[in-house]
């Protein structure tokens, strides 16, 4: 799919400052529909490319968009959600970071009669009109199953694990340990808590490389936090070699950033899985404005090459399409970095 072009670097910091604090997009033409958006963060590059999506896609729909930034924090959010309301929002778009915690605020937006959709993770509990999200499950399996064939069943790996709280830290660790230990038994997996923050995930790799210097993989499960700090690291320790030469670690990443995509074609990393940050910003609009219209859903494949699903009664999940790349493509099911369709190809 193509989409519009986005920058990056400086332009990005730009984006990042604007959404640290509430604002409102309003097009041209708009219809008067006031949606209120909440950014979950601004520290990584992932997230940053979704925000700048949501408002070219605000704009496609002519919706009024407040936005506003939780800065990781459930406190934030729940203030941001009170903001909103008191500003007449008939919809409300999330990504709860900490999947347990944002039931109050469900639950305050349930009594209110406004929609709700939640983008990348699903609350554990409450009520929520659909989930936009990718099988995060699959995120875990797919990594396992690359690093396992390319170590030959063999070997230690360190697996940087996101926020347990969250459920996308929760089911991308448990998948690859299930997978790992079903399929990879004399693989030794060292699974490292890092709250999804970069420097917390150095320190621990500089931990466990100093007791097991023969480390030989390395799964990511947020390239927008962790690629940065692991490559300095690896380069640092001289360990940042291509895939040819025996010391090569082996590394999986998840997100499908452009720097992962430029670090997987010079040889840095090997795989990554593409998260939709394009498809998640128009897709978490496109359903919260049929929330608002009074549209209904139903479990099954879509028009737009995902399927919802039904993940508990009475809550749905649409699940995006999240793919493999490498950096030729040549694995099975995977693409390759370079392919102009990825969306982490498209910002210049």
């Amino acid at each position: 799919m193509k989409r519009r072009t986005l920058a990056t670097g400086a332009a990005l910091a730009a984006v990042a400052a604007m959404v640290a604090g509430c604002g409102s997009s309003k097009s041209a033409g708009s219809s008067g529909t006031v949606v209120g958006v909440d950014y979950p963060r601004s520290d990584s590059d992932f997230w940053n490319s979704y925000i700048k999506y949501v408002p070219q896609d605000g704009t496609a729909l002519k919706l009024d968009l407040k936005t506003s930034n939780s800065e990781n924090d459930v406190a934030k959010l729940a203030a941001n959600v009170q903001t909103f309301i008191s500003q007449g929002v008939k919809g409300v778009v999330i990504a709860p970071q900490d999947t347990a915690a944002v039931a109050p605020t469900l639950a305050q937006l349930k009594a209110k009669k406004i929609p709700v959709v939640s983008v990348d993770t699903r609350p554990d509990t409450g009520d929520v009109f659909m989930v936009v999200r990718a099988d995060n499950k699959a995120y875990g399996q797919k990594a396992c199953d690359y690093l396992g064939t390319q170590l030959k069943g063999k070997g230690k790996i360190v697996m940087f694990e996101g926020d347990l709280a969250s459920v996308n830290g929760r089911d991308r660790t448990d998948a690859f340990n299930q997978c790992m230990q079903q399929k990879y038994p004399a693989i030794k997996v060292f699974g490292e808590a890092t709250e999804w923050k970069g420097d917390v995930a150095a320190n621990k790799l500089q931990t466990v490389l100093t007791a097991n210097p023969d480390i030989n993989g390395i799964y990511m499960q947020a390239g927008g936090v962790f690629l940065a700090p692991t490559i300095q690291l690896l380069t640092q320790k001289n360990l940042l070699v291509p895939p040819t030469n025996p010391k090569h670690i082996f590394i999986v990443s998840n997100d499908g950033i452009p720097q992962e995509l430029k670090a997987i074609q010079a040889g840095q990393i090997d795989a990554t899985v593409s998260q939709p940050a394009d498809l998640y910003a128009k897709y978490a609009l496109f359903y919260i404005n049929a929330a608002i219209a009074g549209k209904t859903f139903q479990a099954g494949p879509t028009d737009h090459s995902s399927t919802i699903v039904q993940v508990r009664p009475g809550l749905l999940e649409d699940q995006l399409p999240a793919p493999l790349v490498t950096n030729d493509g040549t694995y099975a099911g995977s693409i390759k970095a370079s392919d102009p369709s990825l969306w982490g190809n498209q910002i210049k």
